[in-house]
């Protein structure tokens, strides 16, 4: 259990998306207007990148690197389909996109109008597939390792825009250069949070 919470601490505060790999920005920043928005989206995203890294981690590991295919037949085992994991990784978080942006448009159609064309886009949001390619990359065990994984990268995202909008809100009416207004300001808290975030590097996990 404790090996499941440091995972799930380290994708939220440490490997976080946004801070320390500066993945899934455009969303980031043109969404974190109002903390409305940010709170639906980042809700939004973590559903989805839940959803796609067990199903992705199954694919992998069933279907995808070689030796996976052993389960149907030993002869099967010297097949590597690796080569089609973009191709069916992408299409599982767009299956999984078009599943939330229904249900949002159902059953919450001012948050749908609000977010706009940002929501159809976390389909191609990098950090979702971002976050597929990590669980690819480093192997986790079980799909138990890599749902928790997937939760920690999804709330470290929802955080982090959460608290550049909060922060976006207290300063509209702050006396700002004009040339730094909107996205220039936003760069900069980005890369002050960034630095802010470097501090949980400390823990001890």
């Amino acid at each position: 259990m404790e090996q499941y919470f440091n995972l799930f601490i380290r994708n939220v505060f440490i490997d976080n998306m946004v801070f320390a790999y500066f993945l899934g920005m455009c969303s980031y920043l043109a969404v974190s207007k109002t903390l409305k928005t940010s709170v639906g989206l980042g809700i939004a995203v973590i559903f989805v990148i839940t959803v796609t890294i067990p199903v992705n981690w199954l694919l992998e590991n069933y279907l995808l690197k070689q030796g996976a295919l052993k389960w149907i037949s030993p002869d099967f085992a010297k097949y590597d389909l690796s080569f089609l994991s973009f191709l069916l990784f992408i299409a599982v978080i767009a299956a999984i996109v078009q599943l939330i942006e229904m249900v949002v448009e159902k059953f919450s159609p001012a948050l749908y109008n609000a977010l706009g064309i940002f929501l159809p886009l976390i389909a191609v949001n990098c950090a979702i597939l971002g976050a597929s390619l990590f669980m690819q990359e480093r192997e986790y065990a079980n799909i138990a390792e890599a749902t928790v994984y997937a939760l920690g990268a999804g709330v470290g995202w929802a955080l982090a825009i959460i608290v550049l909008a909060a922060i976006r809100e207290k300063i509209k009416y702050s006396n700002i250069p004009a040339p730094l207004r909107g996205l220039g300001v936003s760069f900069i808290l980005t890369g002050l949070l960034a630095i802010a975030f470097m501090g949980f590097m400390g823990i001890k996990l």
